[in-house]
């Protein structure tokens, strides 16, 4: 028998231009299961439903860009900033005293010229250059990873990326200099001047990041949008403040949390590397994440309609647009394959009349995506339609006898399916007990 898959529930709205009628055929027996009906024009309003969450339209984590305190704290929870706008200061004397090394380190190199030096030395200085480069890089690399953020960490690899390709054309210059002296073709002095043009752009890489992270010490908002304190999760991931050179990873946070503590951290409280300080959250347009299932996301195109219900206001329906589906498909929360689709998510009403109140983001709901719709389409009961080696089929009446009769389904309703071919508008089928019924039964009515 056609059945519409359990996952998929289909909502459908019929306006009858005919009275169907079903009857009970009386055959004696088990046959008083057997009821029969009319095939019959009507509308039909193929949905399928999906889980879905509530979204922001962007949220942005501020995070600790290196150990220290919180010293400042600008605005409470709950209030509206404008982009750009200073939220935080943190405090951290080890971050300025890595600028500060830094710099220092820097401004000797810049005053530093091409000395002697015997093409031994120049090998061996070249090499613990280059080893120390690699191992900055990589630990730098290694911390930026970790950043909470990912227009932060992105900028911050991107930075890094630059800085070490620098540093590698400069060092390349120097080995093949180094090389030309060895064979005689080049002076020592010159070997010597490469190199420190190497050594310099690795200082400069060393300073220019640990700027990066003194600027990142003052907090401001990515985004417009409503303050939160914290993070957007109980964890908090860690943030990039190891610079070129700089020492081991940054510790847990001494900030206690557990039942009855508040995670937020309060100004002077002290804060680790990566710390979530505080969220902005953009409300100005909420949407709606929902999963479609494999079978069903053929169906979803952009501009479908959708009626949303929320758990948190039962009795309410908002309406929904959608934007776009992923090609890609993820593991949905039942372990089958699904495909994310991202809605507009627009005002709510309940039944009678009143506002709906405004979501949250990450509440849960469900959307009724009304994939597939036809007027004024022949039409027939859900339950008449069953499988027959792979083929939709119906029990047609024939002068007062069952005929099995192939058929081509439609749009599919909860309770009625259009049938484009096989069946007429008036024709007598059974629409239940099709299991009970033999080609060629007498079907009386």
């Amino acid at each position: 028998m056609h059945r519409v898959p359990p996952r998929v529930q289909l909502t459908v709205f019929v306006g009858l231009l005919s009275i169907v009628s079903l009857t009970a055929a009386s055959c004696g027996g088990e046959d008083n299961d057997i009821g029969l009906g009319s095939a019959g024009r009507g509308d039909v309003v193929e949905v399928v439903d999906a889980p879905a969450t509530i979204t922001a339209r962007a949220a942005a984590t501020l995070t600790a860009a290196a150990d220290g305190t919180l010293a400042t704290l600008a605005v409470k929870p709950g209030d509206t900033v404008a982009a750009g706008q200073v939220l935080a200061v943190i405090d951290s004397p080890s971050a300025q005293q890595r600028l500060a090394a830094a710099g220092q380190a820097l401004d000797a190199l810049k005053g530093a010229g091409g000395g002697g030096g015997s093409v031994k030395n120049l090998s061996a200085t070249q090499k613990k250059t280059d080893d120390a480069a690699a191992k900055a890089f990589d630990d730098a690399r290694k911390a930026a990873e970790k950043v909470a953020d990912p227009a932060v960490r992105q900028a911050l690899l991107n930075q890094l990326d630059l800085a070490e390709k620098t540093y590698q054309e400069a060092a390349a210059s120097a080995r093949a200099l180094i090389a030309s002296v060895q064979r005689g073709l080049a002076s020592v002095n010159q070997a010597m001047s490469a190199l420190t043009a190497a050594q310099r752009a690795q200082a400069q890489s060393a300073y220019d990041l640990a700027r990066s992270t003194v600027d990142a010490l003052t907090l401001r908002a990515p985004v417009a949008g409503v303050v939160q304190l914290g993070g957007t999760s109980a964890g908090s991931a860690p943030s990039i403040t190891e610079l070129l050179g700089a020492g081991s990873l940054p510790v847990e946070s001494p900030q206690q949390t557990g039942p009855g503590i508040d995670p937020a951290v309060p100004v002077g409280g002290q804060v680790s590397a990566g710390a979530a300080i505080l969220t902005v959250v953009d409300l100005s347009q909420l949407g709606l994440m929902a999963e479609i299932d494999e079978t069903d996301v053929l169906l979803v195109q952009p501009g479908v309609t959708a009626r949303v219900e929320l758990d948190a206001a039962p009795g309410a329906a908002y309406e929904a647009t959608v934007l776009s589906a992923d090609v890609l498909p993820t593991t949905s929360a039942r372990g089958g394959v699904s495909y994310r689709t991202r809605l507009t998510l627009g005002a709510g009403k309940f039944d009678d009349g009143r506002a709906a109140p405004t979501p949250r983001p990450g509440m849960n709901a469900v959307a009724h995506l009304q994939v597939r719709s036809i007027q004024n389409a022949v039409t027939v009961p859900a339950a008449a339609v069953f499988n027959v080696g792979g083929e939709d089929v119906v029990w047609l009446v024939r002068d007062g006898r069952a005929v099995q009769t192939p058929v081509t389904v439609g749009v599919s309703g909860q309770d009625r399916v259009q049938v484009l071919a096989g069946v007429s508008d008036g024709d007598r089928i059974v629409v239940r007990g099709t299991d009970k019924v033999k080609q060629g039964m007498e079907l009386p009515g």
